[in-house]
């Protein structure tokens, strides 16, 4: 009775634990990548700087508005010069204060000044050039989101890969585990019946720890891959994670030259290097902008009290234009103008190198999926082989007409031969995806 109550204690500890433990979501390749999407924090990161550039943009168009500024207040003073003003702009001036000695020893006065203030700019050269400067880097901001959208959804696409090669290759390493136990089973049944050796079942049973120790580390890789699949798509710590099944294949249908077009026309980085070479002209019009006049409109209504804030002892009002215009700088103007220019030059042989890079990876993304759909058939044939090869070597060891040498060479061979298959059908699915991420449409065909 007590082994009975111990034994389903330790079932109860066991259900307890394994209700308290979180499920495992499995989730297949486009829900992964559309989790991702909203809860990656690089992805939350670029949208938050698309917003503030936006922002810029409202600050720019600020500078068309009038601005109205309300000011409050209080001077005190026996300076003659300012006791007399004091005195005169609370309509307080008596005859008195035209005596000498007033004038020159004037006692302490104090003035509470009310003022609102309008200015409007009517003229401002550089207000149109920084708000095309504002347009431009927000368009930048947002080519950035829609390239971190694209490197996340990259990013997950290649990590589910992981996870589904880890998978594979562990499948691989079962596999290689009951050979080593059938070969170790046939080592142990040939020396007893006196026509094996020793050194033979040894032999067998080194490859079959050897073996157990690789699918110890595979199985860590699972882990590991499926830990860094949950952390890109934005899991919360603890939370299982695993695939809902593989992923197919990818069959871009475009031609070599239609590959390169769409790269060009699609591709966030190119078009981000487009908006820097806008912001660039943008600020060499502003740096040219200096050089002319600022027109602006003025008004000011006041009021001036002696006892009290927001008094009324006297008012007044003044309004005017005034044209500002700076004849001498000490060429800084000039500099600047010349960075400007010097800043598009720039930005304008950036962006062409950028057209050549990315064509150069269109063609070897290409040029790739060629190359990895190739070694998968090589793959696939070498698997055969190895297998029909270990098949032999095995019946040809139980008759005595092969060492256990010869067949266990052979299943090293057939094990690692397993283990590439399933490296070059995730890389075969990679390189498809490479392409449609060269191409700069990788989300949107991803998600059909």
């Amino acid at each position: 009775m007590k082994q009975v109550f111990v034994i389903l204690t330790l079932a109860m500890l066991a259900a307890g634990q394994a209700t308290a433990a979180s499920p495992v979501q499995r989730l297949t390749l486009k829900e992964a990548i559309g989790i991702a999407l909203e809860r990656n924090h690089l992805v939350k990161a670029a949208g938050h700087h698309a917003e503030a550039a936006r922002q810029g943009i409202a600050m720019a168009e600020s500078r068309y508005y009038p601005s109205v500024s309300f000011e409050e207040t209080l001077a005190a003073s026996n300076a003659p010069t300012q006791a007399f003003m004091m005195k005169l702009d609370e309509a307080r001036f008596t005859q008195n204060d035209f005596l000498t000695d007033n004038l020159n020893h004037p006692a302490a006065t104090h003035d509470f000044r009310t003022a609102l203030t309008v200015n409007q700019p009517l003229y401002r050269p550089s207000t149109a050039p920084a708000r095309e400067l504002a347009v431009k880097e927000s368009e930048k901001q947002d080519l950035g989101l829609e390239a971190a959208r694209e490197a996340t959804a990259f990013q997950v696409f290649r990590l589910y890969l992981e996870v589904q090669k880890a998978a594979a290759q562990l499948q691989a390493a079962d596999q290689a585990i009951g050979d080593a136990r059938e070969n170790m089973r046939l080592a142990a049944v040939r020396r007893k019946e006196g026509v094996g050796l020793l050194s033979d079942e040894l032999r067998a049973r080194t490859h079959l720890s050897s073996v157990e120790q690789r699918l110890i580390s595979v199985r860590n890789d699972l882990e590991l891959a499926k830990m860094r699949l949950a952390n890109i798509v934005g899991l919360n710590n603890g939370q299982g994670l695993d695939i809902a099944g593989p992923a197919a294949p990818l069959v871009p249908a475009l031609s070599p030259e239609d590959l390169v077009a769409t790269a060009l026309e699609n591709r966030k980085e190119l078009r981000q290097y487009r908006a820097d070479l806008g912001k660039s002209e943008a600020a060499l019009k502003l740096a040219r902008s200096a050089y002319l006049p600022e027109v602006g409109a003025f008004a000011s209504y006041r009021m001036d009290a002696k006892d009290a804030p927001f008094g009324a002892d006297n008012d007044a009002w003044m309004a005017g234009v005034s044209l500002t215009w700076q004849i001498f700088d000490g060429f800084r103007r000039s500099h600047d103008r010349d960075r400007a220019v010097a800043e598009r030059s720039a930005a304008a042989e950036e962006m062409e190198q950028s057209g050549r890079d990315i064509a150069l990876q269109a063609q070897e993304s290409r040029l790739r999926r060629e190359e990895t759909a190739k070694r998968l058939e090589v793959a696939r044939h070498a698997l055969q082989d190895a297998e029909e090869t270990v098949r032999l070597l095995t019946r040809r060891f139980e008759n005595s007409l092969a060492t256990m040498v010869e067949l266990l060479d052979a299943q090293n061979a057939l094990n690692q031969v397993r283990s590439d298959l399933a490296q070059n059908e995730a890389d075969y699915v990679l390189a498809g995806g490479r392409v449609y991420y060269a191409a700069g449409t990788f989300l949107k065909e991803i998600m059909k």
